[in-house]
């Protein structure tokens, strides 16, 4: 049984990426951390709703034209100032952070210069197996975006076949967000297979996962990909 405080913390991410989706679809100036915090105000749940959307969380305001709201910009700032990395974690926790580092800085957050941080180190993604390689690029998929090269695009642009076969996987197997993500890093990659149909790949995995806002989320990022967006 999901206990009470996952339950909230599910809530607050699914409203939001909703928030993030609104945003990038329609151009409105949403202040989505807020939302994210519930009616209670609270702020350490929308803190925690922005650490697992990453750098996701700001994606609106890194299209063309946009700025950042002053309430999502603090509230972005506080979650990567003030949740580094414990010095145990997971390759893809120090990704996700980098990532959230990398666009505090692009915003200019006024902690972008001490919050800043060399590239974490990726050979773990070195002869990954393709299964497991996707699931990655897929739990990174905020790196995503044209224009802004790490060690992470860089292996994904060596492996569009093994990423397609992944996508394929998971979408066999219903996974949803793991198909999302992965749909976005291939509209991303040269080389990827036209026989592979990611349109309509796409398409499906929206009319058969878009309850989830998260996938919706991945879904208009690659659509904005598609049409050269964001910066």
């Amino acid at each position: 049984m999901e206990q009470p405080g996952t339950s909230r913390l599910t809530e607050a991410v699914q409203e939001l990426a909703s928030q993030v989706v609104s945003a990038l679809r329609s151009g409105d100036h949403l202040v989505a951390f807020r939302s994210a915090s519930g009616p209670a105000g609270d702020e350490d749940l929308a803190l925690a709703a922005t650490r697992v959307l990453g750098a996701d969380t700001m994606l609106p305001a890194l299209l063309p034209g946009r700025t950042a709201a002053p309430d999502d910009l603090a509230g972005f700032e506080k979650a990567v100032v003030g949740f580094p990395p414990a010095p145990d974690a997971a390759p893809t926790t120090r990704w996700s952070h980098w990532a959230m580092t990398r666009t505090l800085t692009r915003l200019g957050g006024s902690a972008a210069g001490r919050a800043g941080e060399a590239e974490p180190d990726a050979s773990w993604l070195d002869g990954a197996p393709w299964q497991q390689f996707t699931h990655q690029l897929a739990v990174l998929g905020a790196l995503a975006l044209p224009g802004s090269p790490c060690a992470v695009t860089r292996a994904a642009a060596e492996r569009p076949v093994d990423v397609a076969r992944g996508f394929v996987r998971a979408v066999r197997r219903r996974d949803w967000l793991q198909a999302a993500a992965a749909g976005r890093w291939l509209v991303l990659l040269d080389g990827v297979p036209d026989t592979l149909g990611l349109d309509t790949g796409l398409e499906f995995v929206g009319q058969m996962g878009g309850a989830d806002a998260r996938v919706r989320m991945h879904l208009e990022a690659a659509r904005l990909l598609r049409e050269g967006e964001p910066r």
